[in-house]
């Protein structure tokens, strides 16, 4: 059980994570300004809303259940490989993700680059202190998932 608690800690990461996008999606305006003016502008758009929202939504709930399917399918050895390297390599993604965009960000408010006008000095400190941060942390619950899952 010990080695198990880890993916549930990232499937949970990942319907909190989703629960944001749907709650954007269904029209909710609260929190829109830590993404950026130019994101908030698109959650008008109903291409954006499909693909950009529930869709992506839809891909952290699957990162999610993902998780749990560490767990849940580990005796389906080559089945359990297969989710093990998904989950892997996207946590991986995730982690370096997070980090290159965090990097990218205090460039940005020290003002080594220039920040884009689609994301604005105050989205630009929201992406420091939760977005960046939260993307590693993610990134690191799923590999750590997807290690642990092979040791049970």
């Amino acid at each position: 059980m010990r080695a198990t608690w880890v993916s549930y800690v990232a499937a949970t990461w990942a319907f909190v994570f989703a629960s944001a996008s749907f709650y954007w999606a269904l029209g909710g305006r609260i929190g829109l300004e830590t993404i950026g003016p130019g994101l908030a502008t698109l959650t008008n758009d109903p291409w954006f809303v499909a693909i950009g929202l529930w869709g992506v939504g839809v891909a952290k709930v699957a990162g999610g259940l993902l998780a749990l399917a560490l767990i849940r399918l580990r005796q389906q050895r080559r089945v359990h490989r297969l989710i093990y390297l998904i989950t892997l390599i996207g946590g991986s993604l995730a982690a370096l993700y997070g980090a290159a965009s965090l990097v990218q960000h205090v460039l940005m408010i020290t003002g080594a680059i220039a920040i884009p006008a689609g994301l604005g000095r105050v989205a630009t400190t929201w992406h420091i202190v939760l977005w960046d941060p939260w993307w590693v942390i993610g990134g690191v619950l799923f590999v750590t998932a997807a290690r642990r899952s092979r040791a049970l």
